[in-house]
């Protein structure tokens, strides 16, 4: 499936920030420069929330980013949410919509999870037939992001960038390209970022995302956790900065999700990136 994006509204090449319930007041309050906001589509489908965001919707373009769908899940999408999301998106009109490359959905329960999958043909096989059932619902694009890694499936019968780059081929889909992700996977199973950035197909990155990660020790080694608590590592920035003379200066997200800071420190993450964009614009 071809999807058909007529009237949709396009990201600017800038970088945003996720949007969390603390800032929400002093972001409204405030209205700093920053173009556009990322919010978790789980946390808009109920409540009083979204009042709030249609609000902030006057001042920055939005990207909703699921994390609920379980694109992976091994069966049926569940529709009940699957009608969630496409009524917030049409309540919304958002300039993106994205989720990932992973599962978290078994038996009808749902887990805490973004659980990655065997990189196997039967398993493209699902995931393009969801991402194609997600796109035809919505009538937009929708992006697929590369999740963090701390395993590696012996089933695989491909890289990570070969999954997304023939996902991306079938079905249409745009790629979200975490960098922070590749560089954990990386770190954790011997991998090669810089690799896996040169293997992914530039004209399909439509959006990357910057995040902290933690590192933990056991039994001598060091793990990289993808907790997203903590400002974007020096590593991380090295490879954003790589990203952007292989894809050109594709809107940016800054994300943080546990330990929040105050919204200044969001925005000196953003405005970092926002220079670095800057400057692959004036090169390119």
């Amino acid at each position: 499936m071809r999807s058909c994006d007529v009237g949709v509204r396009r990201l600017p090449a800038g970088a945003g920030i996720g949007l969390r319930a603390p800032h929400v007041a002093a972001i409204a309050a405030r209205r700093p420069a920053i173009p556009w906001l990322e919010v978790h589509a789980e946390n808009y489908m109920h409540g009083p929330a979204l009042r709030d965001l249609l609000r902030l919707r006057a001042d920055h373009d939005i990207s909703v980013h699921g994390v609920g769908l379980s694109l992976g899940t091994d069966g049926p999408l569940d529709a009940r949410h699957l009608e969630r999301l496409a009524r917030l998106v049409e309540r919304l009109e958002p300039a993106a919509v994205s989720e990932h490359l992973s599962w978290s959905v078994a038996g009808g329960a749902y887990l805490n999870h973004l659980l990655p999958l065997p990189l196997t043909e039967e398993a493209l096989t699902v995931v393009a037939g969801h991402v194609d059932q997600l796109q035809t619902r919505l009538r937009r694009r929708v992006l697929v992001e590369n999740p963090s890694s701390y395993l590696r499936f012996t089933s695989s019968t491909m890289s990570e960038p070969e999954f997304l780059a023939e996902l991306a081929r079938r079905t249409g889909c745009a790629l979200l390209c975490d960098v922070n992700n590749i560089h954990v996977s990386a770190h954790n199973l011997g991998g090669d970022a810089a690799a896996y950035l040169d293997a992914l197909p530039a004209d399909a990155i439509g959006e990357i995302h910057l995040a902290g990660h933690a590192a933990n020790d056991a039994d001598g080694l060091t793990v990289l956790i993808d907790d997203h608590g903590s400002r974007v590592a020096d590593a991380v920035w090295r490879l954003y900065a790589r990203a952007l003379e292989r894809f050109g200066p594709v809107p940016t997200l800054i994300e943080w999700d546990t330990n929040l800071p105050a919204l200044d420190v969001l925005l000196e993450e953003a405005a970092r990136a926002q220079a670095l964009l800057e400057c692959h614009a004036v090169a390119a």
